[in-house]
C-alpha cells in the first residue's frame, strides 16, 4: 500500500477554540502542499486528523468521543489511518493518550504541527507515531501554507502563542508553553495578503493578545500593531482575549483612533469578587475593573464589551456570587459567557479547600446566565435606532433575508443581526439601522445603503 496516491483523502476535524482552528488550517495547507487531497467529510477520508482541545474536562470528553466514533469507521474498513493531534497529548502525556486510545495510529502534540505530512505518510505505510515534545507549541508565520476553513470574508490571525499568567484554575501554560509573540512584520504581511484575497474581517487571537510584543520588543506593542493594521485594506480588525492588566491607555487610544479597528473588547475577567480574584491569582479587583471599563467607554462610547466569568470556584460563597451579579448590573456587558468551574488535575485550585459540588456550580452558572438575560433589555436599548455597518454572512431562511454581523458581534460567540437585502452577497458590507431584537441575543436591522463594498474571493 503506497503512502500517497492521487486519490488519498485527508480530513481534519478541528475541536476547541479559534486558536486551534488556525493550527488546523496550517496543517491542511502543509498537507495540500505535500500533495494530499483534503476533504471536509470524514467518512470520505483515508486518514483523519483530530486536532483536539484539552483545556477542560468537557472538551477532553468531546475529543475522546470524536476519536472513538472515528475508530468505528476504521474498524469497518473505510478509514486507513487516525491521527490524534493538538492539546490533549500535551494536557496529558502522548504515551498516556496512546495507551488509552490504541485506535490512534499516531499521537502528536502542539509542537509537531510542521511534521503532519510526514506523520500521515508514515501512518499510510503502517507505522505508528507517539510524538508530543514538551517544546513550546508551534507558532506559525505568514510564509507557511495555510488552507483557511472560514468563509472567504473572515480570517483568524494568531499574534502569539502560549501564556505566562499564573491563574490557579488554568492548564494553558502547561499545554501551550510560555508566551511568544510573532514578529510584527509577519502579522502585517499576512493581513495585507488576506486583504488582497478579499477578506473583510480579521480577528486577532492569542492566549493574551494584549501582551503582544513584550517578549520580542521589551514593551507592549499591540497599540502599534493595530495602527499598522489600520493601513491595510481590511475593513474590520477585531481584538479577542484581552487581559485587563494590559489594556493600557495607549491601547484604548489606538482602538478609538484607528478607523478599521472594531469598537469591541473581549476581556475575560473571570469574577468580580476581590476575594475570589485573589484566589484565582488574577490581576485587579472590582474597583480596578470598573475604572478600566469606564475609561474604555469614555474613549469609545459605542463599544461592545464582552467578558467571561467562572462560578463555583473553590471557596466561593453566596456573597461572592452576589458581588458578581452586582458588578454585572453596574457595568451592563453586551455579551457574557459563564462557565461552571472545572476542577482540573494539576492546577493549584484542584487541591484547594471548600470545593463547590458540581451540581451547585451548575446552579450558580444558571443564576448568572439568567441575570445577564434580564440585563439584555437595557443593554440592547443602547443599540436601537442607531446606524450600523453590517457584514453579510449567509442567506437566511427566507428569500432576501441575510444573517449578518455588526462590529459589535464577534463570529461564533455572539448573536447575529437579521436584515433583508435582496441583492446581497456573502462578505458584502452595507449600512443599516437597528430596529429591534429577535430572541435574547440577536438584532433586526433595516438597510440604508450598500456603498461600503466587500466582495471577497470565494
Amino acid at each position: 500500500m503506497s503512502d500517497r496516491t492521487p486519490e488519498t483523502q485527508v480530513a481534519i476535524v478541528s475541536l476547541g477554540c479559534a486558536k486551534n482552528l488556525v493550527d488546523s488550517e496550517v496543517m491542511a495547507g502543509l498537507l495540500r502542499e505535500a500533495g494530499f487531497s483534503l476533504t471536509v467529510e470524514a467518512d470520505e477520508a483515508d486518514v483523519v486528523v483530530v486536532n483536539t482541545c484539552g483545556f477542560i474536562e468537557p472538551a477532553q470528553r468531546e475529543a475522546v468521543n470524536t476519536i472513538l466514533e472515528l475508530a468505528q469507521a476504521k474498524q469497518a474498513g473505510r478509514l486507513r489511518g487516525l491521527v490524534v493531534a493538538g492539546c490533549l497529548p500535551r494536557r496529558f502525556s502522548a504515551q498516556e493518550v496512546a495507551q488509552e486510545l490504541p485506535e490512534a495510529d499516531a499521537v502528536i502534540g502542539t509542537a509537531e504541527v510542521p511534521l503532519i505530512a510526514d506523520v500521515v505518510r508514515g501512518v499510510l505505510r503502517g507505522e505508528r507515531f507517539v510524538l508530543a515534545e514538551q517544546a513550546p507549541s508551534f507558532l506559525y508565520h505568514h510564509r507557511l501554507p495555510r488552507m483557511r476553513s472560514t468563509p472567504g470574508h473572515l480570517a483568524y490571525v494568531k499574534v502569539s502563542e502560549g501564556c505566562d499568567h499564573p491563574c490557579t484554575f488554568c492548564t494553558i501554560p502547561r499545554i501551550r508553553g510560555p508566551y511568544r509573540s510573532r514578529p510584527m512584520e509577519s502579522i502585517v504581511e499576512e493581513v495585507e495578503q488576506l486583504a488582497d484575497e478579499g477578506v473583510q474581517e480579521v480577528v486577532l487571537i492569542g492566549q493574551d493578545t494584549t501582551m503582544y510584543g513584550a517578549d520580542l520588543y521589551g514593551r507592549l506593542m499591540l497599540p502599534e500593531l493595530l495602527r499598522r493594521l489600520g493601513r491595510t485594506g481590511v475593513a474590520w480588525v477585531r481584538l479577542l482575549y484581552a487581559y485587563p492588566a494590559h489594556v493600557t491607555p495607549e491601547l484604548v487610544a489606538a482602538m478609538a483612533e484607528t478607523p478599521n479597528v472594531c469598537h469591541y473588547l473581549d476581556m475575560p475577567l473571570q469574577h468580580a469578587s476581590d476575594r475570589i480574584l485573589r484566589a484565582m491569582r488574577r490581576w485587579g479587583n472590582r474597583r480596578a475593573y470598573e475604572t478600566l471599563l469606564s475609561r474604555v467607554r469614555e474613549a469609545m462610547p459605542d463599544v461592545a464589551l464582552r467578558t467571561t466569568f467562572i462560578v463555583g470556584f473553590p471557596g466561593e460563597q453566596e456573597s461572592d456570587l452576589q458581588a458578581l451579579l452586582d458588578f454585572m448590573e453596574a457595568v451592563e456587558f453586551d455579551h457574557v459567557g459563564v462557565f461552571a468551574y472545572a476542577r482540573e488535575e494539576g492546577t493549584p485550585s484542584a487541591t484547594m479547600d471548600e470545593q463547590v459540588p458540581p451540581r451547585e456550580r451548575r446552579r450558580r452558572r444558571a443564576t448568572v446566565m439568567a441575570h445577564q438575560q434580564r440585563l439584555l433589555e437595557r443593554v440592547a436599548a443602547r443599540r436601537m435606532q442607531t446606524p450600523v455597518e453590517l457584514l453579510l454572512e449567509r442567506p437566511g431562511r427566507k428569500a432576501g433575508e441575510w444573517v449578518a454581523r455588526s462590529p459589535y458581534q464577534a463570529p461564533e460567540v455572539d448573536g447575529v443581526t437579521w436584515v433583508r437585502w435582496e441583492r446581497g452577497t456573502a462578505g458584502q458590507r452595507i449600512r443599516a439601522r437597528i430596529t429591534g431584537r429577535q430572541g435574547p441575543y440577536d438584532f433586526v436591522a433595516v438597510p440604508e445603503s450598500s456603498d461600503l463594498g466587500g466582495d471577497p474571493a470565494p
